[in-house]
């Protein structure tokens, strides 16, 4: 079973990706905030983290960072899914190292298709 961490301070969309990824067999660890994410961090390893950008107490910049550099997401695919729309924060997201940048309002096929995709493509280069 992959492990996603979901960190975003929208207690909708944390509701919403929580049951639509359990949904579709994965386990789901959900994160209310930067800070909140980074300590999950050290729980376990994670196949894939969905993080926003703007959150309080870390932002999901400073997230991206953190988990290129943790020995238990170093690998994960990450997905940005944020309401954030301009050029520069979106090609800053890929420049750290993002798989895929979603724009909010979430359309969940899309997501499980783009989720499916990147554990598929992690688990046939593995």
């Amino acid at each position: 079973m992959k492990n996603i961490l979901v960190i975003d301070d929208d207690p909708i969309i944390q509701n919403v990706l929580e049951k639509v990824l359990v949904k579709e067999g994965f386990h789901v660890e959900v994160a209310g905030n930067g800070k909140e994410g980074l300590s999950k961090l050290d729980l376990m390893k994670y196949d894939l983290v969905i993080t926003d950008l703007m959150m309080p107490y870390a932002n999901g910049f400073e997230i991206i960072s953190k988990l290129k550099q943790h020995s238990n997401t170093s690998n994960a695919a990450v997905i940005v899914v944020s309401s954030i729309t301009h050029e520069a924060s979106v090609m800053d997201s890929f420049k750290l190292g993002v798989d895929e940048y979603i724009r909010k309002p979430i359309m969940v096929g899309e997501l499980i298709l783009r989720v499916n995709k990147l554990l598929s493509n992690r688990s046939s280069n593995a």
